[in-house]
């Protein structure tokens, strides 16, 4: 199993409308990877090392799917869409990192 996590720097000048995000891209991305996708957890930004520190990321998305071809076909062939719908929810770009699921 792999994860794609789009990851949302959480800047100074920020703007994120994390009801967008989760209620209407997440679903949107849902739809378009269909039944490649086996998960889908979105972890929001609360705090740092501190409570008084902003988070690293104002919001991480993790897609799951069985293996790196399946994501590359089902993600990688709705990338434009999913990139042009970014104004609608936020001014900062994700960044995108593929990892290896480990489970313990």
């Amino acid at each position: 199993m792999i994860k794609g996590s789009v990851m949302y720097p959480n800047t100074k000048d920020v703007n994120f409308d994390r009801d967008y995000y989760q209620n209407k891209h997440l679903t949107m991305v849902s739809k378009l990877v269909g039944s490649a996708l086996k998960g889908l957890e979105l972890d929001l930004g609360i705090a740092g090392r501190n409570l008084a520190e902003l988070a690293p990321y104002v919001a991480i998305a993790h897609l799951k799917f069985e293996d790196i071809a399946s994501f590359q076909t089902a993600f990688g062939s709705h990338a434009a869409t999913f990139a042009a719908d970014v104004k609608n929810f936020s001014n900062v770009q994700g960044e995108i990192q593929i990892s290896d699921l480990v489970t313990f």
